[in-house]
């Protein structure tokens, strides 16, 4: 069946008018520095919920997990399952500590933790780095999305994406883009259910047979790279539940959002609404990819399996329906990519704000300039090099083996320094920021092998090897949490001296800590 772009484009141009809509919004709201960075510390439990779920459910949880159940079968249902308990995981471990400790950014809670500018910049370097490699997903997502839809150019849709979120950002900073994600939820939630039910019931009169639960990649699609080795899977298995378990309090995007709630009570109950928000949306997903294993049996050369979402209406449906259903999982796509490239940005732009231009723009005006404008301009650095990587290079994994690299970095990286940092009073500065180097180090050359189709997609003699690199996060994040409890037991000397007092400070409730 062949497709009428005019609807997919409408609904694209209405979900990105709306984010615009919403965001200008948010600039009427937007005052302070506290405004821009944590939207006043003052949104409500279910509002912060509703939008972490719009920026959390990214071009990997809208496309990429439908292909990877289309291609490899049932066991990447693991993913949703991953990307979900790494909230269980944050709330147990740091979601009321970070809030309690005041900070803006990460980096803002090394400092106060270790009190060393040196790790601080150490962490915002790997802030940027992972917001980085998880924004370009977003914006490639959006030019296959586009070119699925309507046959443009993927540039077009890169484009469209990079444009809308950063005038998003720049407009309102962390308030306007709290109204603008949480909306996106909602819109994404109805964007993908809705079709998933229509197509269930036409497929439910047919009375097709299942598909097979697990099969190998070929009879589907190109095998993809860092799932087409099934002979370890087991290792790959637990290592990206690792990934997905950990990297989630690493990521920069989703800790920002519980400096926004009012105290360490309100960012609990917003983990406990994630958790369910999360769960409803993730069980449509993995029914496109079953539906498609049955409907698209192959697909054409150079096709990517990430499309199966926008192909599966007018391949079962055609006519009106077809492109009517087709057109709204397009807005959702979208969505998809504006929310989480937007939460993405905002939290990349506030660490380059902080910790690169901010000073610098002060010597330079002699302080007239407000720090609002500094965000601004760092928001269109945070924006500008992930969209130039995104035209330029051409990975050769899918988007949801993307984002999961950019799990793995942050498990390795970030999650050692928040778990030891809120819970270990013996961390030394060395001890983190040997841990930091040591499991950045690892984990971004085995992603960047990956990434860049190094390592062999499947068979060859790459064997255990290949599987390593592929799926990281399994030795590379118990060697980071290694690293920085050794040194730090051999550097005592550079464990900050109030950091019993500190520790207090994350652990005590909110009227102890204030003095109150």
């Amino acid at each position: 069946m062949t497709l009428d772009s005019s609807w997919a484009t409408v609904a694209i141009l209405l979900v990105c008018l709306a984010t615009l809509g919403v965001g200008a919004l948010g600039l009427r709201l937007s005052r302070t520095t506290s405004d821009f960075y944590v939207a006043g510390r003052t949104v409500s439990a279910p509002l912060n919920a509703s939008a972490i779920g719009g920026e959390y459910l990214s071009a990997a949880s809208f496309l990429g997990v439908a292909g990877l159940v289309y291609s490899v079968g049932t066991d990447m249902l693991w993913l949703p399952v991953g990307y979900t308990v790494g909230y269980l995981v944050l709330l147990v471990l740091v979601a009321a500590p970070l809030r309690r400790s005041g900070a803006y950014t990460i980096p803002d809670f090394a400092q106060l933790r270790l009190a060393s500018p040196r790790l601080r910049r150490l962490a915002s370097v790997l802030v940027i780095a992972i917001g980085w490699l998880y924004l370009m997903p977003q914006f490639q997502g959006a030019g296959l999305a586009l070119r699925t839809v309507t046959g443009g150019s993927p540039a077009v849709g890169t484009f469209l994406v990079a444009a809308v979120v950063l005038l998003s950002v720049a407009a309102g900073g962390m308030r306007s883009i709290t109204l603008v994600q949480a909306m996106q939820y909602w819109l994404k939630l109805a964007a993908i259910a809705i079709p998933a039910f229509v197509l269930v019931w036409l497929w439910a009169r047919q009375g097709q047979p299942l598909p097979p639960a697990t099969s190998p990649a070929g009879p589907f699609a190109e095998p993809l790279a860092a799932y087409a080795m099934r002979e370890h899977a087991t290792y790959s298995t637990y290592s990206t539940i690792l990934a997905l378990c950990l990297g989630t309090m690493g990521l920069p995007h989703v800790l920002v959002r519980f400096y926004t709630n009012p105290d360490g009570r309100a960012a609990r109950c917003t983990t406990l609404f994630v958790i369910g928000l999360l769960g409803l949306f993730y069980v449509f997903p993995p029914v496109y990819g079953m539906l498609a294993r049955i409907v698209l049996p192959s697909l054409p050369p150079g096709t990517r399996p990430d499309s199966v979402v926008l192909l599966l209406p007018t391949a079962m449906v055609g006519g009106s329906l077809g492109d009517l259903l087709t057109a709204v999982l397009a807005g959702g796509a979208f969505a998809a990519f504006l929310s989480t490239a937007s939460g993405l940005t905002v939290s990349v732009a506030g660490v380059i704000d902080q910790d690169l231009l901010a000073d610098r723009i002060a010597r330079w005006s002699g302080g007239d300039i407000p720090r609002t404008v500094s965000f601004r301009l760092a928001s269109v650095v945070a924006v500008a090099v992930p969209y130039a990587a995104a035209s330029l290079l051409s990975p050769t994994v899918a988007l949801a083996d993307t984002v999961a690299l950019a799990f793995a970095i942050a498990a390795s990286t970030l999650c050692p320094l928040l778990v030891l940092g809120v819970w270990w009073r013996r961390l030394s500065v060395r001890g983190a920021a040997s841990g930091l180097i040591v499991g950045g180090v690892l984990s971004s050359v085995a992603a960047g092998l990956t990434f860049f189709g190094v390592v062999p997609a499947g068979g060859g003699d790459a064997g255990w090897w290949r599987t390593l690199l592929a799926q990281p996060a399994a030795w590379t994040v118990p060697t980071a949490f290694l690293v920085a409890v050794v040194v730090s037991l051999a550097t005592p000397r550079s464990v900050p001296r109030d950091a019993a007092r500190t520790l207090v400070r994350l652990h005590a409730p909110e009227e102890l800590s204030d003095g109150r």
